[in-house]
């Protein structure tokens, strides 16, 4: 496969129904611990702390380099062991180092290996990871 259609990013992933989210930011921005609110909540572990992105029939698909699979990190527990999904296709960004300012934020996108997907930004809700499920599972109703 071209270098082009392959991206390791420092990120975050997890799934739901075979939509991934795609979690971004620098070291300490919350990525393993969104993941793991994701992971409580019903979603499975795609990968953490690295993620390998490729074009599968023109989407955008994550998985979790070899030596890292079926692992997380949990802060001040250590490395935990999880069940993982499969690659599977991204239809949402997530981007930590950005903090939502907005109640209703407009529709955001950004670009992986030349295909446009939604990103929203963190918040501090409670409810955030709660709402980024019901992202994944039917989208916003303003899209």
């Amino acid at each position: 496969m071209p270098e082009s259609d392959v991206l390791n990013m420092h990120a975050s992933c997890a799934a739901i129904d075979r939509r991934a989210v795609l979690i971004c930011g620098s070291s300490g921005s919350g990525k393993s611990g969104l993941t793991l609110r994701l992971m409580a909540y019903g979603g499975t572990l795609v990968s953490d702390d690295r993620t390998v992105i490729e074009m599968r029939q023109g989407w955008p698909v994550a998985r979790a380099p070899e030596r890292l699979r079926g692992l997380i990190e949990a802060r001040g527990v250590g490395i935990l062991s999880a069940q993982h999904a499969a690659p599977t296709r991204i239809h949402l960004v997530v981007d930590m180092d950005q903090l939502e300012t907005e109640r209703v934020p407009p529709p955001r996108t950004t670009v992986l290996l030349g295909q446009s997907l939604p990103v929203i930004h963190k918040t501090e809700s409670q409810d955030f990871a709660a709402a980024i499920l019901q992202y994944l599972k039917a989208g916003r109703a303003d899209q």
